[in-house]
């Protein structure tokens, strides 16, 4: 991660800048750019292009349908961007590998990462390849373009920059930071009726007993409860001590002895 003090700084190449305002400006990013934690610079494609009709694509070369974003363009998009060989260029694109929080964590160690987002068929190959640092790839379907995959990046790496959260801990808690789903949460009221219903839903008394060891004894063994059930997939590679693995190990045992029902549930 950026070093306390640092600023982290994202620019984003695009067709569209007039889509990141509203996200970038508010919440928690808008504050950590107020506070000089953040600086994201939007880096319109249609600027660098050198005709009269600002033209930033053509046909594909072997025929088909749509339209491919000019390498020349990028380029000077790319070039135009101070301190751009110190940069991780980013190419937010389908065909790249899936983004996971082991890839935000990565990513927010970079002092200055470039997001590049693609449109119609994508962009001219060579550019890729001969500026492109990574793919990336938010998952297995296609959006109209690569601003959300950006703004999602963004987001997920910027709240790890130290100073972005209100608490330095609280993105370590968060699922996946672990290698695991979150533990459930509540708040206030700690009994609340369900409009229309007769049920009242109470907070786990655990969490209301002020014993910290056990409300995070309670905590852990929910996180790996939800996670076997949703994602045991997880498990393997999740960061746990010896004694954690061996509850993890004896969590496991006790679930495959439930029923559907009783799973579901839990769930």
């Amino acid at each position: 991660m950026v070093d306390g003090g640092a600023v982290m700084r994202f620019s984003i190449i695009t067709l569209f800048p007039e889509m990141f305002p509203g996200v970038v400006g508010h919440s928690i990013l808008g504050r950590a750019v107020r506070n000089n934690l953040l600086e994201i610079a939007l880096i319109a494609l249609r600027d660098h292009a050198r005709d009269r009709h600002r033209t930033v694509d053509d046909t594909p070369f072997g025929g088909g349908p749509g339209m491919v974003i000019k390498a020349d363009v990028l380029e000077r998009a790319l070039l135009g961007i101070d301190q751009w060989r110190e940069a991780h260029v980013v190419y937010l694109s389908p065909k790249g590998g899936r983004f996971c929080q082991a890839d935000a964590i990565r990513l927010s160690g970079c002092g200055h990462v470039i997001l590049l987002c693609g449109h119609y068929e994508g962009v001219d190959d060579r550019f890729v390849a001969q500026y492109v640092d990574e793919e990336i790839s938010l998952g297995d379907f296609v959006l109209t373009g690569g601003e959300v995959a950006a703004m999602a990046v963004v987001d997920a790496v910027a709240r790890l920059v130290p100073g972005v959260l209100g608490d330095a801990e609280s993105f370590r808690n968060d699922s996946f930071f672990q290698g695991m789903l979150d533990h459930p949460h509540y708040t206030r009221p700690a009994s609340w009726r369900v409009a229309g219903g007769a049920e009242v839903l109470a907070v786990p008394e655990v969490l209301l007993s002020g014993n910290h060891g056990a409300i995070e004894r309670w905590r852990r063994r929910q996180a790996w409860l939800h996670t076997w059930i949703r994602r045991p997939d997880l498990l393997a590679s999740a960061r746990l001590t010896r004694e954690e693995r061996r509850l993890v190990d004896a969590l496991k045992q006790d679930m495959e002895r439930l029923s559907l029902e009783e799973r579901q549930f839990l769930d």
